[in-house]
This record gives structure tokens, C-alpha cells and sequence, in this order.
């Protein structure tokens, strides 16, 4: 990689020369890569809205995104976004002037969803689903006002596979964040690049460029989140059998319908054994003819 500043964009500018370092860029780098073409994110001439939190995800996700545009293998323009909902001692400056110090095209948006979810969320209650909610409505809202095709966020590997053990535990169903999906008015896309990275990755990129890393108080505060106990628990796996998520992980993407009990999934009233097919005709004739419930024995 050309490291030299008439050669890189200023996001990787003081980037560490270790041989460590490299590794982990290269990593996250194949990582997006194989995620943008492996479920078809990629419009020519399209243009994507990159939200923006200060969180070392979305941190990672601009830099990864834009040395992809660098190395010619992302044609889409790309639009920063952070939406400052309000929440009291949010450092609003942070990100607006590190966009600008970084020559980056934004647009910071201010809607008080705060607010509205301190009000409506009972005492006790844990405010991210309302919050994400509200927080999707105004993304798509500015989405169109700038002529953007797609949301991109920056929820990674270890996000999609606790959103599967939440659905598990305390949903009772089988479901995760999707990579790729299309909002329910059908008119925009909704990415996710950082799929196949790993937290620890982001986390160990976003601290090794120095980005200045804004924490979510408002959902972080909250104590005995499910999502927090989750996470635990893939911790303490990950401790006892070191690459465990990885594999959990994969699961997700080879699934066996017919291993499941999921009838809309998978046909089992018409699975039929190899029989003589003169015999599987006189036996569908018969039950066509005859208008006797048959008895149980």
C-alpha cells in the first residue's frame, strides 16, 4: 500500500508503518471487499449515504470505503452523514471538523429524537429499539433529500451475530441484520460493508489511526441491556474456544433448510421416498376416490 500523502486520502494520513498494522488494513480491507461484491452492493455511478456515530465502527467503515474509491473498486460517491439526536453533552463539533480536516463531503443533521424517546420509553426500559427506529426514519429522510441510492452503516461481524443470539433468546426466531436489504417503502438500499469484520478489528484500526472516538452515552449508560449480556456470553466462548465467533458466523451463511422445522422453509408434506411410481398412482387415486376420513390407529 503507498502510504505517501500525495498518494493516499487524508483519512490514512499517519498511519503506523508496522508490519502489524498492514496486516490488520489488509484484513479489513479483502473483509469489505468480499462483502460488497459477495452480496452485490455496488452501483456504478451511485451515490451512498455513510452514517456517521464517532464510534470506531463508522471510523473504520469511511476509511475502508474511500480506499476502496481510491483503488478504483467502489464507483459510488460518497456522502458522510451523522445525525446529532440531542443527547445532552453530545460533543457536536467532534465529527463536522474532523470531516472538514479531512476534505470529506458531509452533512450533519440535528433532530431531537432524544427527546421524544426519553418521553415515550417507560422507566426501566431500555431506549434503543425506539431510538434506532427513529434514527432509520431521519437517515432515509436525508438520503432522499441528497439523491442517495443507499443508507451504509457500520454494524460488523460481531453485531450481526449478537442481533442472531437476541432473535434466539428472546425473539423465537432465527433472524440477524441482513448485509443487504431494501427499506419497506422499496426505494432505497441499506448496506453493510463491515459484515464480515470482526469488532476487535475496528476497534484496534479506529485507536491505531487516532480518530477521535465519541462513546454512545445514551444506549451505554443503560444497564442489563440484552445485547450486553449477549455479548458477554460470545465473550466467554470466544475465551474458552478462541475462533468460535468465526465459525458461528459462517453458520449463518450455510444454512440447511431442510434441517430446520421451518414448514414455509421447506416442503415436508410433499417429501416422498423412491417408490415404484405405478404404485405411488394407484395410492394418489385411491385417496382421490374416497371421501372416508381415514382412522386414526
Amino acid at each position: 500500500m503507498l502510504d505517501d500523502h500525495d498518494d493516499i486520502h487524508p483519512l490514512f494520513h499517519g498511519a503506523p508503518s508496522t508490519t502489524e498494522f498492514k496486516k490488520l488494513r489488509k484484513r479489513i480491507v479483502r473483509n469489505v471487499r468480499e462483502a460488497v461484491e459477495q452480496y452485490g452492493m455496488i452501483e456504478r455511478g451511485a451515490k451512498w449515504l455513510v452514517c456517521m456515530s464517532g464510534g470506531k465502527d463508522s471510523y473504520t467503515l469511511l476509511a475502508i470505503l474511500y480506499e476502496l474509491q481510491w483503488r478504483g473498486l467502489l464507483p459510488v460517491e460518497l456522502l458522510a452523514c451523522n445525525l446529532d439526536q440531542g443527547q445532552p453533552g453530545f460533543p457536536a463539533t467532534v465529527l463536522p471538523e474532523f470531516l472538514e480536516k479531512m476534505k470529506i463531503p458531509h452533512r450533519i443533521e440535528y433532530k431531537d429524537t432524544y427527546s421524544i424517546v426519553t418521553e415515550k420509553v417507560p422507566a426501566g426500559r431500555t431506549y434503543c429499539a425506539l431510538c434506532s427506529r427513529l434514527r432509520r426514519a431521519n437517515l432515509y429522510r436525508v438520503a432522499r433529500e441528497e439523491g442517495c441510492s443507499a443508507v451504509v452503516l457500520g454494524h460488523h461481524r460481531d453485531d450481526i451475530l449478537e442481533t442472531f443470539f437476541m432473535n434466539l433468546f428472546h425473539g423465537g426466531r432465527l433472524a440477524t441484520m441482513p448485509p443487504k436489504l431494501v427499506n419497506e417503502e422499496g426505494d432505497l438500499f441499506l448496506y453493510r460493508p463491515l459484515a464480515h469484520v470482526a469488532e476487535a478489528d475496528c476497534e484496534k484500526f479506529a485507536t491505531s489511526m487516532n480518530y477521535p472516538i465519541i462513546p454512545c452515552d445514551l444506549c451505554g449508560s443503560q444497564d442489563g441491556l440484552q445485547r450486553q449480556q449477549v455479548k458477554q456470553i460470545l465473550d466467554g466462548w470466544e475465551k474458552n474456544s478462541p475462533g468460535r465467533r468465526q465459525v458461528m458466523f459462517k453458520a449463518l451463511t450455510n444454512i440447511r433448510p431442510s434441517h430446520m422445522l421451518d414448514p414455509k422453509l421447506h416442503d415436508f408434506l410433499g417429501l416422498m421416498t423412491a417408490q415404484n411410481p405405478a404404485a405411488l398412482a394407484a395410492d394418489e387415486k385411491n385417496m382421490n376416490n374416497s371421501t372416508e376420513i381415514p382412522k386414526l390407529r
